[in-house]
């Protein structure tokens, strides 16, 4: 990794929205605190509401320090302060950007700066087109001094086809290569390290695979409600605000074949190719192996159609038709409402031979497991039988557990920082891809067809607190299974 990202200006459309105050500003000052800013950095963040640069300024200090938990370093923030710089006007307006193309030649006139500019569209999809036509009709997309990359938020579309357009819309200025699709789940310590524990550790790798691999289980439970989010979630659902997108991404880093290098097309490369691999869904497939809920109370809450059918949970089984992973189950869930935050990926190994102990009381043998938690306590933990003290007749479960906080006195980042000093460095490695987009809705969008002709059948129910409605226990026990609870 560089020691310093590249000199630049970082345009965030949607500046006064609560992504920035609470994800991309937090972000910029944990860069700055660590280092990791050039000295040729400035901000300039453009939104609707009239706002004055000295208000503007001083209510970006004062929500930074919120986000943060804690005061903010004087010397690091003003750093920040005296480069943050905003404009306000209409996006539709023509007008707005060439004060914006203004206000760049003279951040960087004033700072001695490069014309590298990374803009982040922290606004809703459907002005994504729209703000990057009016960007190449000002000229401000053309890299004849520096480079351009243009940063877009989740949701990337709500099915294939709109994937499909909401990118057609976005090439008409722009090239792949500048397009940089975020998941702020990819900046996740834990995620990251998937790759590093698998292929830089020799005792792992070569049991990674359906010989040894008995099924694997990713869970993203939450324990809060939709919130503020009435109106975006009762249009998306858990299937597409979680798995199609956060969840596949996990399970791409977690049966990925090794890639030839760390480069950034290499390692998308093998993910998509995991995305491609995944056995298609039928209708029979969807009834059977796709389960959906909604947590009591949901249509009771602000901006929900009081009749939505707008699922809160989902639990799933694929399979993935390749050499490694033929035959291993993958169980995917995740929901909100539920007992407790948490990420996590559950690798459950097969099961020894019972022939050692067939003259011991020993009844049966844990299967060993592998836990990559992403959420909230990033670590790692492998639990193994041991004999208990005393004569040979019992075994227990015991857990190694290797936490990041403990270990590398870490402290807890919103996930953002890696994947902005990524950006401005040019590294696409953790972003998603356009083949990878649409990948990842060809597999959901037959899930989506289905619940979309079933009209008649009852979205199950589930109570505030529970793990989700009883045909998700039923849809992992007719495999003799269990979640990891």
């Amino acid at each position: 990794m560089s020691s310093h990202a590249d000199p630049c200006v970082f345009v965030i459309f949607g500046a006064s929205g609560d992504l920035t105050r609470s994800k991309l500003l937090p972000a910029i000052f944990n860069l700055c605190e660590e280092g990791l800013l050039p000295e040729q950095f400035a901000i300039l963040g453009v939104a609707r509401p009239p706002i004055e640069q000295a208000a503007y300024r001083k209510n970006m200090r004062e929500l930074v320090r919120q986000a943060e938990g804690e005061p903010l370093d004087p010397e690091k923030w003003a750093r920040i302060e005296d480069r943050l710089y905003y404009l306000s006007g209409e996006f539709d307006d023509p007008a707005l950007f060439q004060r914006v193309k203004q206000a760049l030649e003279q951040i960087r006139g004033q700072h001695g700066m490069a014309a590298n500019y990374l803009f982040y569209f922290a606004i809703p999809p459907d002005l994504f087109g729209l703000v990057g036509d009016r960007l190449a009709d000002a000229g401000l997309l053309k890299e004849d001094e520096g480079w351009r990359r243009v940063i877009v938020e989740k949701p990337f579309g709500y099915d294939v086809q709109s994937a499909r357009a909401l990118n057609a819309e976005l090439t008409r200025g722009l090239r792949e290569t500048q397009i940089y699709r975020i998941d702020h789940y990819l900046g996740k310590e834990t995620v990251q390290n998937i790759l590093a524990f698998r292929f830089a550790n020799g005792i792992f790798e070569p049991i990674w695979n359906r010989r040894y691999v008995e099924s694997v289980q990713m869970t993203m439970a939450e324990e809060a409600g939709i919130g503020r989010r009435g109106a975006y979630y009762d249009k998306a659902g858990a299937l597409r605000d979680i798995v199609q997108n956060h969840m596949f991404q996990v399970l791409t880093l977690v049966a990925m074949e090794p890639p030839i290098s760390f480069g950034g097309e290499d390692v998308r490369d093998e993910k998509v190719r995991v995305l491609h691999a995944v056995q298609p869904l039928t209708r029979d497939d969807v009834t059977r192996h796709v389960v959906r809920g909604q947590y009591e109370g949901y249509t009771a809450e602000n901006n929900v159609d009081p009749a939505s059918r707008t699922e809160t949970f989902v639990a799933m089984r694929l399979f993935l038709d390749n050499w490694r992973w033929a035959g291993v189950p993958f169980y995917l869930r995740t929901g909100k409402q539920l007992p407790r935050r948490v990420t996590e990926v559950s690798v459950q190994f097969k099961r020894a031979p019972l022939m050692l102990f067939r003259d011991t009381p020993v009844r049966s043998l844990s299967p060993n497991t592998l836990v990559l938690r992403i959420q909230p306590n990033e670590g790692i933990s492998l639990c193994f039988n041991a004999k208990t003290p005393g004569p040979f007749e019992r075994l227990e479960t015991v857990t190694m557990d290797f936490s990041y906080a403990e270990y590398f006195k870490a402290e807890p980042s919103t996930g953002y920082e890696t994947l902005l000093f990524d950006a401005m460095n040019g590294d696409q490695t953790l972003f998603h891809r356009m083949d990878m987009v649409e990948a990842g809705w060809q597999i959901v969008q037959p899930i989506l067809d289905e619940w979309k002709r079933d009209t008649r059948s009852r979205v199950p129910l589930y109570a505030v607190g529970s793990w989700g409605p009883p045909e998700a226990d039923v849809l992992i026990e007719r495999d003799n299974r269990e979640w990891r609870n």
